[in-house]
């Protein structure tokens, strides 16, 4: 099915992606150190504006790790839509198992975290699931359009 663009297309910015999070994943200081103190302070704020303690930093930071994949989930999907939605999502996985490897192998001021693997993963998960989810409507819809077929009307 070419819904959505072309397989090819997908496959490029699926590596693409990949490319982002090698830089993300492999750079060699946390990418949030820079804003480690300003995000505390918005942090710090909200809770004194009632916002619940467990909208803390952690909880920022996983959700930030389930943005950052979502895209590789929907990108997987639109690149390889022969394949059932939990293989797609296996590609965020994957790429997460080996980001946090690398980390943990050859990066002495990074941290590797099998949090950061799961909330990755449920990134990719959530992405090849609205990406298959499109691609059915889509679909549904293109199916609607076709006519069916039934006894031609002609005069005699």
């Amino acid at each position: 099915m070419r819904a959505l663009g072309r397989p090819r297309l997908w496959q490029g910015v699926l590596g693409g992606a990949f490319i982002l999070l090698a830089i993300i994943g492999f750079w060699p200081s946390p990418v949030d150190r820079p804003v480690q103190g300003e995000l505390a302070g918005v942090l710090l704020l909200l809770h004194a504006y009632g916002f619940p303690g467990w909208f803390n930093y952690a909880f920022v930071e996983a959700s930030a790790n389930v943005v950052l994949f979502i895209p590789v989930g929907m990108a997987a999907t639109l690149a390889f839509p022969g394949r059932k939605w939990w293989q797609n999502a296996a590609l965020g996985l994957l790429a997460s198992a080996c980001m946090e490897l690398g980390q943990l192998l050859f990066l002495s001021s990074r941290f590797a975290s099998m949090l950061d693997v799961m909330t990755n993963t449920a990134g990719s998960v959530a992405g090849a699931l609205l990406a298959a989810a499109a691609l059915r409507a889509i679909k549904l819809q293109q199916a609607r359009r076709i006519p069916a077929p039934g006894p031609s009307k002609t005069s005699v």
